[in-house]
């Protein structure tokens, strides 16, 4: 997988061509596959497959037009209810690390198996969470964290080189 780490882009237009089912089951058991703190696992995914509804999130969300285009998109949110009551606010802190560890993993299978994706983020914007909360009916107790929208790509973008050795640091700051 360390050569889906360097040619993963971001790819923001799609062909028409449909994504099987069994792609998007391939994403999401990479999805589960994910560290997270405590081993909570604190996921839920709602797999959007209906053009209306990608509209209309592309309608409310500003950085969110290839959902237009988009043959699928996985909805992440963490599950409030999966984590204790008395730790919630530290908890709740966890749960977007590891869901963000989860969309990572989504990001790179679909790589592998050769679909483009973008990370469409959710999380903290409130007018996004409220919006998305409703459209989709999500019970109270869920987060969504961020959406991946999903397709065959549309365009060709070349790997970047972001190695910085200027960031790295031994031990301390130098």
């Amino acid at each position: 997988m360390i050569k889906e780490i360097y040619t993963r882009r971001s790819i923001r237009k799609y062909s028409s061509k449909p994504v099987p089912e069994t792609k998007i089951v391939e994403l999401l058991k990479a999805a589960m596959e994910a560290p997270s703190a405590r081993n909570s696992q604190p996921w839920q995914f709602i797999v959007i497959t209906r053009k209306n509804i990608m509209e209309k999130i592309a309608e409310f969300h500003s950085h969110a037009d290839m959902l237009n285009d988009a043959q699928k998109a996985i909805l992440v949110c963490g599950d409030l209810s999966l984590i204790k009551q008395k730790e919630i606010e530290i908890e709740k802190e966890y749960m977007v690390q590891s869901c963000s560890a989860a969309i990572q993993n989504i990001l790179l299978a679909a790589e592998s198996v050769n679909l483009g994706a973008v990370w469409v983020a959710l999380y903290p914007r409130k007018h996004r969470l409220e919006k998305i909360t409703n459209l989709l009916n999500l019970p109270n107790c869920y987060l969504p964290i961020s959406l991946v929208s999903i397709g065959y790509p549309g365009e060709k973008k070349l790997p970047a080189d972001r190695f910085k050795k200027s960031r790295i640091h031994y031990n301390e700051f130098n």
